[in-house]
């Protein structure tokens, strides 16, 4: 008996393989040759900002030159330029801008504070300080939770928010004096 059992299994195996077989040739046969392409999702603010190290986003145009943070309030990015000797591609990352916008130009950071409450209440670190705009100074600063959500658009806040990486970035980079350029 155990002989025509193993038979049986065999043959039903081969059957299901031919018919698998069959069925994905005819799918195949019957596809379009190029399938039509969904658009893609609107990105989050979060997605957006995700950068592909393989393709760094470029610089802003107009920027100016030389070593300078460069922050794009319409693209919520910034750049860290150093010296193009040392530092051939210049670090960028993904901001939550404030609910109070500096106008295009240039400044210099004027204070930095490595710990204190922002404007909104949350314990923030690595302060750069470069504008006052609105009665309100303008800067970047990281969470100290981390979190980059958006400012609560009924509250005039100055805060630039980024990773706490990003943040330690910022803060060894941007020292007093050191030049910020503000891009649309």
């Amino acid at each position: 008996m155990a002989r025509s059992s193993s038979g049986i299994v065999a043959g039903l195996t081969a059957a299901a393989i031919a018919a698998v077989g069959f069925l994905g040739y005819q799918a195949s046969a019957t596809a379009p040759a190029h399938p039509p392409q969904e658009p893609a999702p609107a990105a989050s603010p979060a997605a957006a900002g995700k950068q592909d190290p393989a393709k760094p986003v470029p610089v802003p145009e107009g920027s100016g030159t030389g070593v300078r943070v460069v922050y794009s309030v319409g693209q919520k990015r910034v750049w860290l330029v150093g010296d193009a000797a040392q530092q051939p591609q210049p670090k960028s990352f993904a901001v939550m801008p404030s609910t109070v916008h500096p106008k295009p130009g240039t400044y210099l950071v004027g204070s930095r504070s490595g710990s204190v409450t922002g404007s909104d209440g949350v314990p923030i670190e690595h302060v750069v300080r470069f504008a006052t705009q609105e009665g309100v100074a303008v800067g970047f600063s990281a969470r100290v939770d981390g979190t980059t959500p958006e400012p609560d658009p009924n509250k005039k806040t100055g805060g630039i928010r980024m990773t706490r990486a990003d943040g330690d970035a910022m803060w060894a980079f941007a020292t007093i004096s050191s030049k910020v350029v503000v891009t649309p």
